[in-house]
């Protein structure tokens, strides 16, 4: 599944509709510089930047960002009447209006993927371990696994960054979502009933990192 990130003070359904229902995994955080330092975490596929509601702070985070050099495209949401008030095209790489329907989001978002050469691929490999981000199916050794939709997606987020350690908090965070007002306990029961549904061979592809949280298995090519 594709990690799109938005930056915004709304809800995706109020500052985008059309992103709700294109089936992605989908990060916001405010619209504030300080959110940059989480994009390096989430590693997006794409960061879609809420300028409609505040031109002015949407454009000062753009900047922001061209000026930071993110690998990851940007993408402009701006009312029509904005166009002209800020040169849109030295900060981002594409501009969406905030009515734009789902297809032609999901036009401009393949485009940007095709422009910026980001490979895809809907399977993320962890040792035996073989997850499919499109079907959520998930194999090890071959054999399925019958994991629950937060099982895949803590699952998925660390196989994708192995060797990183994430925090309780901030696995919290990404997997979970900002508005999750649930306890960091919540990640230690998760981990075990994942460990558990892993089986002896393969629970020690999820690591714990004593006094710090979580990561997955950093093998030897």
């Amino acid at each position: 599944m594709t990690i799109v990130a938005l930056l915004s003070d709304r809800g995706p359904g109020q500052a985008l509709p059309a992103l709700e229902a294109l089936g992605l995994d989908l990060k916001t955080e405010p619209l504030s510089v300080r959110s940059l330092g989480h994009l390096l975490e989430l590693e997006p596929e794409a960061v879609l930047v809420d300028a409609a509601e505040n031109p002015g702070q949407g454009h000062a985070v753009l900047l922001a960002i061209a000026e930071a050099g993110g690998r990851a495209p940007v993408v402009a949401i701006v009312e029509r009447a904005e166009l002209e008030r800020f040169d849109w095209h030295e900060v981002a790489d594409d501009l969406v209006y905030p009515g734009a329907p789902e297809a032609e989001l999901r036009v401009r978002l393949a485009m940007l993927r095709r422009r910026h050469g980001a490979p895809h691929t809907s399977v993320i490999r962890l040792g035996s371990l073989a997850l499919d981000t499109d079907t959520y199916r998930v194999t090890a050794a071959g054999r399925p696994l019958d994991l629950t939709f937060k099982e895949f997606e803590l699952l998925r987020f660390l196989a994708s960054r192995p060797g990183r350690v994430f925090t309780r908090p901030t696995l919290l965070r990404e997997v979970w979502g900002y508005d999750f007002y649930g306890g960091t306990r919540t990640v230690d029961v998760h981990v075990r009933r994942l460990r558990a549904k892993l089986g002896p061979e393969h629970e020690h592809l999820v690591e714990t990192v004593r006094s710090v949280g979580y990561r997955a298995a950093e093998l030897e090519p």
